[in-house]
């Protein structure tokens, strides 16, 4: 479910925290997903649309297996790198809520688990080896990649992840080319600016909006949620001033505790440094192939694809190859020509700035900012950028 009508509430009241992007922008950018989230879509797509669904000579179901191969080949093939985040166990006030809601979801839980059981991960890792299992909320763990710098961004339907702390939010990542849905990118600090909402605040109105830990209260949707939280400030204070007989409270309703899960959630204290591999290509074969009828022209030409998009996305953005090293020496004194006190120069001369080509077939030049004092940016030997400063 994630967070009832949030994107609606922001958009209305925050617009300026959400942005149209295209597909592309995030070539070179290493994004996490919620894998769990993905496989249910391909199985809920197939169910509502009656679309004939794939099975391998054993009967399993393997629609979800097309649908995640077709899209990470997308991804690779514009430069992007995903990594995969399994869910691992749910916290224990989910598991009630989700039984609650089990008979209308029944068949595609049981479809989810059949799903990540029969190889969805098995088939990712043999792509590129970057899957992520959460010790319990993929959500959560992928917010803490995206604060930890590990990732730009989280891809997700769900926005579960805003609502954990993750600093960018992507919705429509992994919707088909067919569409031409552009890329929505959230980013936290001004969804706080333009709520004027500290962290907390924000949780609490996730909560009172509705969420995966616990009921909602009846008759309070988006808005009025927002209303109240501006009013009172938290939902304990907004509990001692509500109209009780016009909004009737659950029953042992567990906000606390649902408050506790977005601020303190289970994540993996320490992940290595993501990096991708070749495509294990013989493993590809076996378990496509031959385990699950894919066609053996097809998953060799997606191998050629995947092959193609590594060297691709090896060439990285081209901010990344400006990044400030600071010196630990005292800026000197410039009595150069055009020298202005205290205002750095970008000087462009044969002798302090050069291109060295490499061996490979063509490289990048772009714009960066300019350094301050005592600040030297380099390109690693192949271009350097200098200023100069009066004192």
């Amino acid at each position: 479910m994630g967070i009832k009508g949030l994107t609606k509430l922001l958009a209305d009241n925050a617009p300026k925290s959400m942005k149209e992007q295209k597909f592309e922008s995030y070539f070179g950018r290493k994004i996490a997903i919620d894998a769990s989230m993905s496989i249910y879509q391909f199985l809920i797509v197939v169910g509502r649309t009656g679309m004939e669904t794939l099975t391998n000579e054993a009967g399993e179901v393997t629609s979800h297996l097309q649908g995640m191969f077709n899209r990470t080949i997308r991804l690779l093939e514009a430069g992007i790198k995903p990594v995969y985040v399994f869910d691992g166990q749910p916290p224990d006030l989910k598991k009630q809520e989700l039984a609650k809601r089990f008979s209308k979801r029944e068949d595609a839980t049981k479809d989810l688990s059949t799903a990540i059981e029969a190889g969805d991960k098995e088939s990712i890792e043999k792509f590129s080896k970057r899957t992520v299992k959460a010790p319990c909320e993929a959500e959560a763990e992928c917010a803490a990649l995206c604060k930890s710098d590990k990732v730009y961004a989280v891809a997700s339907e769900d926005m579960d992840s805003l609502t954990f702390g993750a600093p960018r939010f992507l919705r429509h990542l992994m919707d088909p080319s067919s569409k031409k849905i552009p890329v929505m990118e959230f980013e936290i600090a001004k969804v706080l600016e333009e709520l004027e909402f500290t962290m907390d605040q924000f949780i609490d109105l996730c909560i009172l909006c509705g969420c995966d830990y616990c009921d909602s209260i009846k008759g309070i949707g988006g808005q009025t949620a927002l209303k109240l939280i501006r009013q009172y400030g938290c939902i304990e204070n907004m509990l001692e001033n509500i109209n009780r007989e016009r909004y009737q409270i659950p029953e042992d309703w567990p906000y606390q505790e649902a408050r506790r899960l977005f601020k303190e959630p289970m994540v993996s204290v320490d992940i290595p440094e993501l990096k991708w591999t070749s495509p294990d290509e013989e493993g590809l074969g076996n378990f496509l192939v031959k385990e699950n009828g894919f066609n053996q022209d097809r998953v060799t030409k997606a191998i050629e694809k995947i092959k193609a998009a590594k060297n691709k996305s090896s060439q990285g953005r081209l901010e990344s190859f400006f990044k400030p090293v600071v010196s630990t020496s005292t800026p000197l004194k410039r009595k150069e020509k055009g020298c202005k006190l205290g205002t750095p120069q970008l000087t462009l001369k044969s002798s302090m700035f050069t291109i060295q080509v490499s061996s490979r077939s063509s490289f990048h030049i772009g714009s960066s900012k300019l350094p301050r004092p005592g600040c030297q940016f380099g390109y690693h030997n192949a271009l350097s950028l200098t200023s100069c400063f009066s004192t």
